[in-house]
């Protein structure tokens, strides 16, 4: 078994379909049929289930597939490793941020690393609740950052700050009238919804507090980013969700801002870990880190202290 082996296998799993599985390996198709039945053969199973109506994983395959993705996901992790040690580094960090739960405290947290750890490497990448979830159980990621603490076995969800929930409401509107909207109004004008995909935790925490309105939300459309959504509020077609820090540098002239009249109001950030899989020694050390930064930021926000 080699890797050619694997990477031909890998992409017929995600294609299905022979032609085009050899055109994105650049290869023709009878090399790629050779090297999977090279492949079946020295596995001893089958893999594919070939037919008139199309290739079908078999179960065994389903089953390979997925510690195949392990193998090239802990290459990739090498691949990384060394070009970090190469370029002066003593490792690398895999963040993910999902739902843009990225923020004022993100950032101070990552330039505190920089500053305390320059010598590793920090990589972020932004990824839907679910693929940062996967990608932590199969090592991926080391940490990652969500709206959500339902996630499943072997993640642990901590919280580390929340921040007030407000609405995004467009100028010349009669919610303004409110200094803090109650709920039961919400039901009455068209609501901006993100994404269920691209916002899945964020989603979980505002449809807790919708959920105690009795009329069912008029929902007006749904977007993908909060640019979007900033820019749909300022034209009029709707009020949105989001957070105070976020709408003070949305930069939209015609957006308002304000409070929900209701105690839960809020949003909470989660620091997720995996629970069973290998992590880097210095990993502690930045998550330690995570929390003096926040006790810390609790301490000047509280009643008679100032910030720094």
């Amino acid at each position: 078994m080699e890797l050619r082996h694997l990477r031909c296998f890998t992409v017929l799993a995600e294609e299905l379909h022979f032609t085009r599985a050899a055109e994105r390996l650049h290869i023709e198709q009878s090399p790629l049929s050779r090297s999977i039945k090279e492949l079946e053969e020295d596995l001893g199973v089958l893999l594919f289930d070939r037919d008139r109506r199309g290739t079908k994983l078999t179960q065994a395959g389903s089953v390979f597939l997925q510690d195949v993705r392990r193998v090239f996901t802990t290459l990739e992790q090498a691949r990384e490793n060394v070009r970090a040690i190469a370029a002066g580094y003593h490792g690398s960090l895999r963040i993910a941020v999902s739902d843009g739960a990225a923020g004022p405290k993100l950032s101070a947290f990552l330039a505190r690393c920089r500053e305390d750890s320059p010598e590793v490497e920090v990589r972020i990448s932004e990824t839907p609740l679910s693929e940062q979830c996967h990608g932590l159980r199969n090592g991926s990621f080391h940490l990652g950052f969500a709206y959500a603490d339902e996630v499943g076995v072997d993640i642990v969800a901590e919280p580390i700050w929340q921040e007030s929930l407000v609405l995004a409401i467009p100028s010349r509107h009669p919610l303004l009238a409110f200094k803090s909207v109650p709920l039961e109004e919400l039901a009455r004008y068209p609501l901006l919804m993100c994404d269920t995909n691209e916002c899945e935790s964020f989603n979980r925490a505002l449809q807790r507090i919708l959920r105690k309105i009795d009329v069912e939300p008029n929902v007006a459309g749904t977007v993908i980013s909060k640019d979007m959504m900033f820019t749909l509020v300022a034209a009029g077609y709707g009020i949105g969700f989001t957070t105070a820090t976020k709408l003070a540098v949305c930069g939209h002239l015609d957006v308002i801002s304000r409070p929900l009249d209701t105690d839960a109001a809020f949003i909470t950030t989660y620091l997720l870990r995996s629970e069973s899989h290998s992590t880097p020694a210095y990993l502690d050390e930045f998550v330690a880190r995570l929390h003096a930064l926040t006790e810390t930021e609790d301490d000047t926000s509280a009643p008679g202290t100032s910030a720094l």
